[in-house]
């Protein structure tokens, strides 16, 4: 789960999106709050879209966001027997099923303000059914029959990209029209981030005894290794690799 901030504010007061992405079947819930929203609040919405829906999580992989890391939320998810782990900016792939989620679905809400208007959380129900219904290379399926074992049953033909002729109630019409633009520029979305993935990607491997460099972000306002902010170093070391931790681990 992440929180993606800072975006217009509706006529409903909502200014952000609480992402919860399931790690397993891919499915995920768009959830529209408000940046000040307190940790109990959450703890609420948490209960109603998650625990009553999907029962209680073995695990949550969160960013380090203040109200994550508060003693209410930690104690609330010990009682209920679930794990917490936090990611780091030092090593991305932790999180990278959420940030990759996020970046689409920002994709998928400037599309439609741009081609539909309106308020931006008045099209999340569409984006998120679109998104659950959308094919999934990893799973080979849609994130819907991943947590169903079946696909979506819906009135007209939302989960194929194509020119479907519907008749019907003009809001059928409306809503399809929405769906496939969405899934269209989902699709697009997801093609133009494998292709950056794919150029960058680089399957890389160490050894023990090898001797590398470790990179520092400098922190504003503290001194560290004798200097301060940006005038820190950015790399340290060098250090030598004493164990492999996993994949992409290492203990320096």
């Amino acid at each position: 789960m992440d929180f993606i901030t800072k975006l217009p504010r509706t006529s409903s007061g909502h200014d952000s999106i609480w992402v919860i992405v399931d790690r397993l079947t891919k499915s995920a819930h768009f959830l529209p709050i408000r940046e000040d929203y307190k940790m109990e609040k959450l703890a609420k919405l948490y209960m109603n879209e998650v625990i009553t829906r999907h029962g209680v999580p073995v695990s949550i992989i969160s960013y380090h966001d203040s109200r994550f890391i508060s003693r209410f939320w930690k104690s609330l998810q010990k009682s209920l027997g679930t794990r917490v782990d936090l990611s780091t900016a030092y090593h991305p792939q932790t999180d990278g099923q959420n940030e990759r989620t996020i970046q689409t679905l920002e994709d998928m809400l400037r599309a439609c303000v741009i081609d539909f208007g309106g308020n931006w959380d008045t099209h999340l129900p569409l984006i998120e059914f679109s998104y659950n219904n959308s094919y999934h290379t990893s799973i080979k399926c849609a994130p819907f029959e991943a947590l169903y074992g079946r696909k979506c049953r819906s009135p007209v033909c939302w989960t194929e990209i194509g020119d479907n002729q519907i008749t019907g109630p003009e809001l059928i019409q409306e809503t399809s029209d929405k769906v496939f633009k969405i899934q269209e520029r989902l699709k697009a979305a997801r093609d133009r981030k494998k292709s950056y993935a794919d150029n960058r990607r680089k399957p890389l491997e160490f050894q023990i005894g090898d001797r590398f460099l470790l990179k520092v972000s400098p922190w504003k306002g503290v001194v560290r290794f004798g200097k301060k902010g940006k005038l820190a170093p950015r790399y340290v070391g060098p250090f030598e690799i004493l164990e492999r931790i996993g994949p992409v681990a290492y203990k320096l």
